[in-house]
Formats: C-alpha cells, structure tokens, sequence
C-alpha cells in the first residue's frame, strides 16, 4: 500500500487538481477520453492506430484587459482586452470591447498578452530529465533508415522538462523529434504541453504527424564509424534516393489497389508521398538544403521546414518560393564544422526575405527561454539595420511554427474561433526579466506564477517513498 500522493494514479489526479481552472465539475486528468458505448469499440484503424485522447481540462470564462497584445500574426494592440470562453479566443479588442459580468477578469495592466509559445523542435520525452543512459529513447541508430519508428512509443510524459517548459517558457504546444542519427529517423509527434498519465493524453488532435529526416555529418558519422552506408555526404544521398524509389514504388502498388504486404516504413514514407506526413529536416548547411530540395522534386514530396539551418540566410529567397520553414536558433554555431558558418543575423535575414521563420530549442533548457532567443535575434537584425517589430517578431515562435505543424487554422494566434492557448507576461516578453505570470491551454489556467495551487509538477519530481511510506 501506498499511503500520501506519492502513487503514481495518485499524483496524476493531484496534477489534474492542481492544474486546471475553476469549475463547478469535478477536474479529470487530460489522458481521460470520453468514455465508449458499450457496443462501440475505439477506431484503431491503421491510419490512426494510437488515436488521441486529449480533452481539455475545465476551465473559466476569463477577460484580460489594460494589456498589450501580441496576436501573434504580426499584430499589436495597446491597452487591449482579450476575452476565452468554452476554450476558445472569444473576442479581441480595445479597452471598449464589452467584458460579460459572468467572466473572470484580470488586470494587464504594464503587462503583453501572446498566443502560447510553440517549439517545432523538442527531445522532451524521447530524451528526458535526467539525462541518464536508461533514457537515451531518441535515436534508434541501428539502421540509416527507420521510417518505420514512432517517437510517441518513446516519449515518457512524466519528464519533468514539459512542466518547466510550461511554467518557465509559456509553451503550450510542442513538436517532439527522433534524433539525427539516421537520414530517416521516424515519426515525430505534436503534444499539447498538459499533465497527462499517457503520451495519448497530450496528443494534439488531429495534427499531422511529422517525418524526421537528416543530412551532413551525423548520418555519415554514425554509420561510417561502424564501416556501414553512408559513411560520405554522397552516401547519405544516395541511401536516401533509394529509400525514397522504394518508397515510390510502394505508393504506386497501394494506389492501383493490389494487395501489398504490410511495411510500416514504406507507410510511412507513403503518407509522406500523400502528403499526409510533414517532413522536418534536419540540415545545416546551404548547398545540403538546395540538394535535399531537388531530392524532393524528384520523388515528388514537400520539406515542411529545415531545422537548425545555420545557412538559412544564403538561400531565403529559395526557401520562400518553395514555401519552406527555417526553424533555427539565435546564436549556436561552431560546434560542428557544418555549423561553422553561422552569422547572428541569420534569422532576421531570413525574416527580411519574407520566407517563414521559427526559432526552435533543441534543448530541455533552452526551451525553457524561447522568447529571450527570438530577442537575441531581434536584436542582431536591428543593429544589421533591419526595422523588424517586437509583434512581427513573436510570429516567429507563434502562427509560424503553427503553420509548420500544420495546425495554424486552430491555434497560433489569438484570433476569435483559435483554441485559447495564451501567455500573460509579466512584463516585455523579450526582456531576460520577464517571465510568464499565467498560461492557459484550450482557456484552463495551467500555470499561475501567482497561485501555488496552479503549479503543475511531474509526478517524477514528487520525490520518492520515503522509509515507512510503503507497505
């Protein structure tokens, strides 16, 4: 027997308490789903064979107003007043707009109100805290190729880095990644960042799923250490080529309608082919980016995004006629020789062209810091003599990952009809003083810097059963 709150099923009914906003029903862990009709068995059709169970947890009509807005679009708005009903962005305005007397209301004043961060690029899960070898779950670096693998099948939801994420970032929705040790590293996974007891649980609805891919040195280096393919950059080339004509080959016999054997790399790949599946490519530099563009065009799939794309800034006008996103950091170079040559201005140069830009982690740390390295870039951009404004700026960690995600028509913004996924800062959100004050997902309080009672923790982090605990 386990006595206090220190069981598992225990401590993720807390972290439902704790978490969600006021209601008059009872709070529900996020990994409940609606419970069946006893004649109706759950779709696990091979499309969707690990379906989300994420509902929202409870919340409360809520009216921010005196606050400056970010809509995360390019827009501003002083002294403005932000209503979230039934979970959703109900009305934006100025002071005048009408607040309902049934609503909760908070005063912005001296304080910005933004859509929720959105990190296209996280291990959270696959590569949790702590960072102990038993946790290694993000590179299934046994084959140059592994289409086949899910990284929701690794991601462990207990990792304290979503909570911190949440709590010290004002992330509200994340991307979680295979590494980059293989060309094709798997099926990535988009989560709300919610408390839940199973991976399902925080599965945003209906988003596409992402395919993992990589060039340059890690694939090379991974298997030409261990005498295998590809142990060149045309190696890594010419494995990928010969994935993707087997890929093509295997469309063709499922669209004629022949019976083909099961392959859960090649469904994969297909999906991609469809363009169901949103490839997220790992690459640095230019010349490796223009090369896996025309690798495209050969076997006639879309690149999402590159991620990393330290070069980004030698080829924005090419990312932009192929409505490609650059997802990359402030200031992290060198630390390769394909990172090497890096500028600070590499993504306010590609802003400055008009082709779609993120800034991304990486990191269980800097995820935690989003918004002051969207200020880091900012700032390089500025002094380069670039005018770009502090709401174009946030675009690049709100409708811009949205769009990469595919999931910019139902959060990204705060625009009426948008999912209520907000952060209220405390003060600028590109200062390095500001930090989130509250955080509301689908319009539940998940964080409230103000309340201890609306601090959700891991229930990793709730410590272990003391002597005597345990029976």
């Amino acid at each position: 027997m386990v006595k206090g709150v220190r069981g598992s099923l225990l401590a993720a009914t807390l972290l439902a308490v704790t978490g969600c906003a006021a209601s008059d029903r009872a709070p529900q862990t996020a990994s409940d789903a609606p419970a069946a009709a006893p004649d109706k068995k759950p779709d696990r059709s091979i499309s969707d064979p690990y379906p989300s169970t994420y509902h929202a947890y409870p919340a409360a009509p809520t009216a921010v107003r005196g606050v400056t807005v970010f809509d995360g679009e390019g827009g501003r708005i002083e002294q403005g007043t932000v209503l979230l009903a039934d979970g959703k962005v109900e009305r934006v305005g100025g002071p005048d707009l009408a607040i309902p007397e049934t609503y909760r209301v908070i005063d912005g004043t001296g304080k910005y109100l933004t859509p929720g961060v959105i990190d296209v690029h996280s291990h959270l899960g696959d590569y949790p805290t702590p960072s102990v070898a038993a946790h290694d779950d993000g590179n299934e670096a046994t084959s140059p190729t592994t289409a086949e693998v899910w990284v929701e099948h690794s991601v462990w939801p207990q990792d304290p880095g979503f909570t911190r994420a949440l709590a010290n970032g004002g992330i509200t929705t994340l991307q979680i990644l295979p590494g980059s040790a293989n060309l094709i590293g798997g099926r990535s996974v988009v989560l709300k960042n919610v408390p839940a007891r199973t991976v399902q649980g925080m599965k945003f609805p209906g988003a596409p799923y992402g395919l993992k891919m990589a060039c340059g040195e890690n694939p090379k280096r991974v298997y030409g250490a261990k005498g295998r393919m590809p142990s060149t950059r045309m190696g890594n080339f010419a494995v990928d080529r010969a994935t993707w004509a087997k890929a093509v080959a295997y469309k063709k016999k499922l669209d004629s309608g022949k019976a083909v054997d099961r392959d859960l790399a090649m469904e994969t790949l297909a999906g991609v082919l469809s363009g169901d599946i949103l490839v997220h490519n790992h690459c640095y530099r230019a010349d490796e980016m223009a090369l896996v563009i025309d690798m495209s065009h050969e076997f006639g799939y879309k690149v999402t995004a590159f991620h990393h794309a330290v070069e980004a800034y030698k080829i924005p006008d090419l990312l932009k006629k192929e409505g490609i996103c650059a997802a990359m950091w402030a200031d992290w170079w060198g630390f390769k020789m394909e990172a090497y040559d890096a500028v600070p201005e590499n993504i306010a140069l590609v802003n400055q062209a008009g082709a779609c830009t993120i800034v991304h982690s990486d990191d269980e740390n800097q995820i935690q810091r989003l918004n002051q390295e969207a200020a880091k870039a900012l700032a390089a951009g500025r002094r380069m003599g670039m005018r770009i404004s502090d709401e174009q700026a946030w675009t690049w960690l709100a409708i811009n990952p949205a769009k990469a995600l595919g999931i910019a028509e139902r959060t990204g913004s705060l625009k009426p009809g948008k999912m209520a996924d907000a952060v209220l800062w405390n003060g600028n959100p590109f200062s390095a003083y500001t930090r989130p004050e509250k955080v509301w997902i689908d319009g539940a309080l998940m964080f409230d810097a103000l309340d201890r009672k609306r601090r959700p923790v891991s229930d990793f982090e709730l410590g272990q059963p003391g002597e005597g605990d345990v029976k």
